[in-house]
């Protein structure tokens, strides 16, 4: 794995999770990580974390359905640093439910957090890269970006959305030294599947989902998504720009 020694990367919806995970990893290969969630108690608690184990590390307490708090966040890190090297968006929204079981301002929500918010960071941070003539963003999509799930309209459809952002902006910035990947995890055992346990009856009921959906018979695990997400942020892919990399233990092998 290449070292991230001395880039400056900022994570949205790093308090927990893939997000935490990910932040952590960035940080013990060497990069300065600004840690970002909607609760700051929560990012605080990545930051420590990093820094109790050697790395160097900032938290901002961000809310990325407010643009103007993305793009002063943003703005604030080119300040303080100069620059920015890699940008994770990560944080996302979980709506479920059927076309007839999901309002309109529930899809208008899971949009604005997994699509919208994407484009402002994207659009506030490629001038800034485009300057420095190189930079990464990584945008965190979902195998549900790439196949098909019963009951789950808003989260397929605004994953979908983003994948083929991803691959667009991806196209129309190469030129100018700048990668743009997707990251497409499968069930991990995080909070973040809250929605859908709910929706499928409980707890039981996902893990006998996970065990019946997942060729690999279980859930993954924070620690291997930070794996691809360091793989996506570093010089090892630094030929790959506007893909989907999926890592879901081969659900979407068997998928629509």
């Amino acid at each position: 794995m290449q070292e991230l020694n001395q880039q400056v990367a900022i994570v949205t919806g790093a308090g927990s999770g893939i997000g935490r995970a990910g932040a952590v990893a960035m940080a013990m290969h060497g990069a300065h990580v600004i840690v970002t969630d909607r609760d700051g108690a929560s990012a605080q608690e990545t930051a420590k974390i990093i820094a109790d184990a050697g790395g160097t590390t900032d938290w901002r307490t961000l809310d990325v359905a407010d643009d103007a708090a993305i793009e002063a966040t943003l703005l604030e890190i080119v300040d303080l640093f100069g620059r920015i090297d890699i940008l994770h968006n990560h944080a996302g929204l979980q709506v479920g439910g059927s076309v007839e079981d999901t309002d309109v301002s529930g899809f208008d929500q899971s949009w604005s957090v997994n699509v919208h918010a994407q484009f402002v960071a994207c659009k506030t941070v490629i001038p800034i890269m485009k300057a420095a003539g190189k930079g990464v963003i990584l945008n965190t999509a979902s195998n549900a970006g790439v196949f098909l799930d019963r009951g789950m309209v808003s989260y397929i459809t605004t994953k979908t959305a983003l994948v083929a952002m991803t691959r667009q902006i991806a196209l129309d910035v190469a030129g100018y030294g700048i990668r743009v990947n997707a990251l497409c995890p499968g069930w991990v055992d995080t909070p973040f599947n809250g929605p859908y346990t709910k929706q499928l009856g409980g707890r039981d009921a996902l893990e006998n989902t996970v065990t019946k959906d997942v060729p690999m018979g279980r859930f993954g695990k924070p620690e291997e998504i930070a794996s691809a997400i360091l793989f996506l942020v570093s010089d090892a892919s630094s030929f790959i720009t506007g893909h989907a990399l999926v890592v879901d233990g081969g659900e979407s092998l068997t998928g629509s």
